[in-house]
This record gives C-alpha cells, structure tokens and sequence, in this order.
C-alpha cells in the first residue's frame, strides 16, 4: 500500500462546532445546550449565528439534559454538550430515564473524550463512555475520526430522529478524510483493502491505524483498515466479510477494553464467525496526568503497538 501522508492537523471538537452551525442553518429547530464550557466544546460560532437558539445552563449538566428532553418533547433538535466524563458519568440516570427510555431526539454531545485529554488527568480522562451509551437500548453512539469526519457526523445526527451520542477530543489530530464525504450512521468505512488481518479501529486510533498497516505492507503483511464511525449500531456485515478474508482481527481504540469497540466485535465473531482477537486499548485502568502522546504510547494506543497485535494475532490463525 502507499503511504498516507497528512500536513492537516485539526481538533475533532471544531469539527463540531463546525457542523453544529451548519446543522443550525438548515434546520431553525436545531438548539445548542452546554454546561459552562461554551469554549470548550466549540459552540461560540452557534451562540454568535443563533443566539435564541443557545441556552448556557451553567455547571448543571443534569439539568442540561432535562431541558434538552423538554425541548425535543416540543419538536426542537437539542445539542447538549459538555465534557465526557460529566455529560455521561454525572448524568447517566437522566440520559438512561429521560432520554433513551422515552427514546426522544436528543443529542448527548462529548468533547474531551479518552486519554488525549492530557494533562487534564483521570478525573476527566473519560475511558468508560462508549460502553455506557452502547449499552442503552435506542441510542445511538457515534466516534469519530478527524475534523471532517467529525462535522459531517454533526449534521447526520441532527437529521437522525432519536436519541445520539457523539464523540470527539481535544488535541489537533491528522485531518485525513475527505471533506464532503457524506456520514452515513452504522455504516463502517473501509480505509484500506487486505488479506492477511483486519484492524477495526475507531476515532483517533484510525489515523494510527492506517500508518501500522503501511509498515506491515512494508513487510510483506497485508493489513484491512475498517473505519468504525458508529459503535451501535455496529456494521456487522462489514466486518463479518473482512474477517471470511482474513480470519484474524485487531481492534483498536482509545477507550477501556471492557465496554468498547472490541468488546462488541468480539460479541459478534463469538456468535457469527469465531476468529482469534487481540485489542488494542486500556486494560483496566485509570488515566493520569501527561501529554497526549506520551500517554497514548504508554497505555499502549500506538503505531507500534497496532503493529505488534497484528502480528500476534496472526501467529494465533
């Protein structure tokens, strides 16, 4: 395969602050909602465009979601946004009882997700969130990759009628994925063609991703890129065809082991196509404070350490 080079560098949290405002421009129902981190999570544009549109709720973000499930009972399009570990751990009952039990359109949108918070440290190093959403009957749990991908993913879920939960980070990120590429939700993205393992990645590991299989190419191991935009609902038909190719699968993700993107493809190969696994991500532990980098090398969320999975896993065919 070629190399794929990037000199685009772009926090996925604008693309979707970006989006939001798009969403805001083709539908007046659509309302931004967020919990004293307006900056944060890049809502200024949206404030500024549609200023009845914006509520700024303060540090409640309970109440956040609340007013969000009024708002959709009245036929509006919220966005509630906030820091992942708030606008999940904190409010897990009102989402579970308010918002996917009633199954209403509301959109629970989480900036400052997984290890790449940094400095921030474990307390807001969100690791647990993809597995919380999954497990809610009717929600939908969208991660995306990059910039682009993060916008388009935005407007989607404005058009989606139901319950949403969508992911993006801090730090500046390659921005690799082509900008008008259309989001199309529980639909997985086939990055690169092979036949020797199938690497399932997610988010930010995606990027990591398509760099370990340029340097397996370079030694003779053929390595299938799938992009997984959506966590639930999971494209099974797309990875159970690349693994009746390749019979091994990595994953890799910027979340807990437990709960995440691997356990669900372990879920489905358990029931459709037994295959041997291994899964690039946290493995039972809290984050702390370092730089993006530093951490996501030494919690094991690399190149390299895609790398090393893939072929450990192969030796397990």
């Amino acid at each position: 395969m070629e190399k794929i080079e990037c000199n685009d560098f772009k926090d996925t949290r604008s693309g979707f602050g970006a989006g939001l405002v798009e969403a805001g421009k083709q539908n007046a129902n659509v309302f931004a909602l967020t919990a004293d981190v307006t900056g944060s999570v890049k809502m200024g544009d949206f404030k500024a465009a549609f200023p009845d549109r914006f509520i700024q709720v303060g540090i409640a973000e309970a109440n956040m979601v609340g007013i969000s499930a009024g708002l959709a009972l009245s036929g509006k399009v919220p966005f509630a946004s906030a820091f992942a570990g708030f606008i999940t751990g904190r409010v897990y009952d009102q989402i579970r009882m308010t918002v996917a039990y009633s199954n209403l359109n509301v959109k629970i949108c989480a900036s400052h997700a997984g290890l790449t918070v940094g400095e921030d440290g474990a307390t807001h190093e969100m690791m647990e969130d993809l597995g919380l959403m999954k497990m809610l009957p009717n929600m939908v749990v969208i991660n995306p990759c990059d910039y682009n991908q993060t916008k388009m993913a935005t407007i989607a879920a404005a058009e989606y009628n139901g319950p949403v939960y969508l992911r993006f980070g801090r730090p500046s990120v390659p921005n690799f994925t082509p900008a008008d590429k259309p989001f199309l939700i529980g639909k997985a993205i086939t990055m690169n063609e092979g036949t020797d393992v199938t690497v399932i990645a997610t988010g930010h590991l995606v990027w990591p991703a398509l760099q370990a299989a340029y340097e397996l190419s370079e030694q003779g191991i053929s390595a299938e890129v799938i992009d997984i935009t959506t966590i639930k609902p999971l494209d099974e038909d797309a990875i159970l065809a690349s693994v009746a190719k390749t019979r091994c699968v990595v994953t890799a993700e910027e979340h807990l082991m437990n709960g995440g993107l691997g356990d669900s493809v372990c879920q489905l190969l358990c029931r459709r196509q037994p295959a041997p696994v291994e899964m690039v991500a946290v493995d039972d532990r809290f984050g702390e404070s370092g730089t993006p980098n530093e951490l996501m090398e030494l919690y094991g969320l690399d190149q390299q350490h895609i790398v090393e999975a893939c072929k450990k896993v192969i030796a397990r065919k």
